[in-house]
């Protein structure tokens, strides 16, 4: 899952349409409450982007040690600028 993250976060320091949706996905597992998803949107991903995705959304369930934004170098300040307005 960790890898998955890795290119997730990649991807989603871009400007794209695919890259909204992964910056929507994992701002929805930083916190639900306040960035809701739909998982909807994943069915506009191609395949390697969704396969992405169900890995991190596993990890997340199922390696509660650390929150998703953890995993990452300034997790929560990368989380919080995409929050802010999206890619870097």
């Amino acid at each position: 899952g960790i890898p998955a993250l890795l290119r997730l976060a990649d991807v989603a320091e871009r400007d794209s349409g695919q890259a909204n949706t992964v910056r929507s996905f994992l701002l929805g597992l930083y916190n639900g409450y306040r960035f809701p998803f739909n998982l909807v949107r994943l069915r506009g991903l191609d395949k390697t982007l969704f396969d992405d995705c169900l890995l991190v959304l596993t990890l997340d369930a199922r390696a509660t040690a650390k929150e998703v934004h953890q995993y990452l170098d300034d997790g929560g300040d990368r989380f919080e600028r995409w929050a802010q307005g999206g890619a870097a």
